[in-house]
């Protein structure tokens, strides 16, 4: 207790050094801290929108459909199997789909389409589908249908057109209907603006004759992170029902791997701030002992043990960290809040994937204040030891000769 009483008083003593050398260790804190809360939380921001606005955190489907999707490979009574999922807490939302393929025409042209039957209301409320569109309204009445607006431009069509549909049903039948194009959409994926169109869920049952079934449930998380955590549970909990349980990871395979190569990248830079937030805390620190080299030669002098000065010189290093460190966590917490509420609006929506990103994101999260605590932690005490030492083996004549 009188180590840390003398080192205090040190510190007191010397306001400014003091004041410089925590300053190096509070900005390096912040520093690092707010570059790893922007990096996460843009990088779980552009993931976040790639899935929750198009194709859902989890998937499920039947048994064998994601490997080879086919007409027939349903999931037999969705909304009983959609009511399981309301009773888990962590699901925000999901929502039934209906796939297959048909040629579609507005007046004399025509082109291939990926059909898409879906429960509009749940779409809506789960991927936001109503903000996609960008032409006519979103549709609410049986027999009104969206199109791409890629696939739109190809058949010349506007809301308010005449549409056929022409595919084959589950039971053999020729599906064939008209529909009025009530909306066109851009989803952001040019490969979807060009090939799909979406039907009414009753619609799409009725012309494929697929009652009371769906090839694909959707379904969106209150926390992103938690995906691969009840992704594992649902397959276990869905594995007597003949039904498989993908997490995005993998039904967005390109997309994943494409973030891990650019998170990688990421980590070199990351890499490179600690090492520059370790340097500045390493110089200031240096400097900071080594020019008390004689106030050392004099505590020798007057008889204070070689232990002491050590414990004194990392007692001292440890109340400047740790006043850095608390100050530094609770200026990162106001600006990673901040960024993770409001954003940084950007001048140019930027294309990242097909995910138009207009804010730059941050996030809160416990690896950005842990790893720039054990960065100044680690590197303030590092480079303190190798000075105490040194100055507890000090000759006092010589030391107070020298300096």
């Amino acid at each position: 207790m009188r180590v840390f009483k003398l080192a205090f008083r040190n510190l007191r003593r010397q306001k400014r050094r003091s004041i410089f050398t925590g300053l190096s260790m509070f900005v390096g804190f912040v520093m690092a801290g707010f570059f790893i809360g922007w990096a996460d939380g843009t990088y779980n921001h552009i993931i976040d929108s790639f899935t929750s606005n198009r194709l859902g955190h989890i998937q499920i489907h039947a048994r064998g459909y994601s490997d080879e999707p086919s007409l027939y490979k349903t999931i037999e009574r969705p909304q009983r199997l959609g009511e399981e999922l309301n009773s888990i807490q962590e699901i925000e939302s999901w929502t039934p789909r209906i796939y297959t393929a048909g040629l579609v025409s507005v007046g004399d042209k025509s082109a291939g389409a990926r059909l898409v039957g879906i429960d509009r209301r749940r779409e809506n409320a789960t991927t936001g589908m109503a903000n996609q569109v960008v032409e006519g309204r979103y549709p609410s009445a049986p027999g009104e249908v969206m199109l791409g607006r890629g696939l739109a431009r190809i058949l010349a069509a506007e809301p308010g057109d005449e549409l056929a549909v022409f595919s084959q049903a589950a039971d053999g039948s020729v599906a064939e209907e008209l529909y009025r194009v009530a909306a066109l959409l851009d989803t952001g994926d040019p490969e979807l603006n060009r090939s799909a169109l979406y039907l009414g869920l009753d619609d799409a049952r009725a012309l494929f004759v697929l009652y009371n079934q769906a090839h694909e449930i959707a379904v969106t998380l209150h926390d992103l992170r938690r995906v691969e955590d009840l992704s594992s549970r649902l397959q276990g909990q869905f594995a007597d029902s003949g039904l498989e349980v993908s997490p995005w990871q993998e039904f967005a395979r390109d997309f994943y791997r494409a973030m891990q190569t650019d998170k990688n990248g990421m980590y070199i830079s990351l890499v490179v701030v600690v090492i520059v937030v370790a340097i500045t805390i390493l110089n200031t620190i240096l400097m900071s002992v080594m020019e008390r080299q004689r106030e050392y030669g004099v505590l020798r002098a007057l008889g204070t043990r070689p232990g002491q000065i050590v414990k004194m010189v990392l007692s001292e290093t440890a109340l400047l960290s740790l006043a850095s460190i608390l100050l530094g966590a609770l200026v990162t917490l106001v600006l990673n809040s901040h960024m993770a509420a409001e954003g940084i609006k950007l001048e140019q929506a930027v294309n990242w994937g097909g995910v138009q990103l207009e804010y730059m994101k941050g996030e809160v999260n416990l690896r950005s204040f842990l790893l720039p605590t054990l960065t100044v932690l680690l590197t303030s005490f590092t480079v303190s030891i190798f000075p105490a030492l040194k100055a507890a083996r000090t000759e006092p004549a010589k030391t107070m000769r020298t300096f």
